[in-house]
């Protein structure tokens, strides 16, 4: 079990992050629309693959 000081430190801890990042993604977000246009294709065909190899998985086991 955690004690109670070690939950207090993980909350502060996940909220400090989550601020941290919040203001590190608006000061670059000029940078990120230059220079990673059409990023999310990669996302999209990643999906893809992994879908594409779950239903190769579940087509040759039955």
């Amino acid at each position: 079990m955690l004690s109670t000081g070690q939950i207090i430190f993980s909350i502060l801890f996940v909220i400090a992050f989550a601020i941290i990042m919040v203001i590190s993604y608006r000061k670059d977000v000029k940078l990120h629309k230059k220079h990673y246009k059409r990023s999310y294709l990669i996302l999209i065909g990643f999906l893809v693959f992994v879908g594409l190899l779950v239903a190769i998985k579940y087509a040759l086991k039955q």
